[in-house]
């Protein structure tokens, strides 16, 4: 997989829990952190707060297990 790839995918749902995208990609999540952290760096996407990613309140995850980000660029959807 490439950043293009997960930036893509990102743009096109939105927002996504990391393990979603680590079964979408068949990647470990691990390996998506560290493209996810560069484009947070570049200001695609933001790393949600736990607890704050589906609002349901249910509690029924883990949340120190979720992990989701949401794309916030208003550019196009590209890599750089």
């Amino acid at each position: 997989m490439i950043l293009s790839e997960l930036t893509g995918y990102l743009a096109q749902h939105r927002r996504a829990p990391l393990i979603d995208l680590a079964t979408h990609f068949d990647a470990s999540p691990d390996a998506l952190r560290g493209m996810l952290a560069t484009l947070e760096r570049r200001g695609r996407v933001r790393r949600i707060a736990n607890g704050a990613a589906c609002g349901s309140g249910c509690g029924k995850c883990d949340q120190s297990q979720v992990e989701t980000y949401e794309w916030v660029s208003a550019g196009p959807a590209r890599a750089d």
